[in-house]
């Protein structure tokens, strides 16, 4: 008979996920694409799974566990950045033909690298405490307005942060009125992408009450 997933394995699994997606957003989220005519990062697309699993856990285990996923995560992330500087700085060998393009792929800059880190942080913990603070208030009931509430006034967050902190005053067009021109509609993407995640909460919840 198949042994099932106990809690504890099941947590270990969205840690696994959440770290997972991590990598991706800091990553593949370099490349810029094009849609409706707005030039967003690809990894606009991996963000919500961020926010619904610190949901999921939030709802099942309370905002201490939640907070401990920020924590193990930032700390990854940092450990990561570190570890692609070096990367970056170690000379290559002579057979190697890609230094350049592996730069390019890799690198950011230091004051992106820092705002990517910052709204990371204040966005997740917002997040998590929102989440259960909204909890309070509706007696642990309407999950779907907790879920939709806190992840969307935390994107906003961390939009915000991250656009203010890379990029204002990186010339004399990055006034604070000009990034917010850019950030509605970024945040108009994340806020559909963040509603259709509503029925993954649910499930999870519904896996772990399982």
């Amino acid at each position: 008979m198949k042994e099932k997933l106990n809690n504890e394995q099941k947590k270990e699994i969205l840690l696994g996920i959440f770290i997972g997606t991590l990598v991706l957003v800091n990553t593949v989220g370099s490349k810029i694409t094009n849609i409706a005519g707005i030039r967003v990062s690809v990894g606009i697309f991996f963000l919500p799974i961020l926010f619904v699993i610190t949901d999921i856990i939030g709802e099942s285990f309370g905002k201490k566990e939640g907070f401990f996923f920020v924590k193990i995560a930032v700390g990854f992330l940092i450990a990561m950045v570190l570890l692609v500087l070096l990367s970056i700085k170690l000379r290559p060998d002579s057979s190697y033909l890609f230094q350049t393009a592996f730069e390019n792929i890799f690198s950011s800059s230091i004051r992106m690298t820092i705002a990517s880190i910052i709204s990371f942080i204040i966005s997740q913990n917002f997040d998590v405490f929102a989440f259960d603070y909204i909890g309070k208030l509706t007696s642990g009931k309407k999950l779907w307005l907790r879920n939709n509430l806190a992840t969307i006034v935390s994107q906003f967050f961390d939009t915000t942060i991250f656009m203010f902190v890379a990029f204002y005053h990186m010339n004399d067009t990055y006034t604070a009125s000009f990034i917010f021109t850019l950030i509605w509609p970024y945040l108009g993407f994340k806020i559909i992408l963040a509603l259709l995640d509503t029925p993954i909460c649910y499930l999870g919840v519904k896996w772990f009450k399982n």
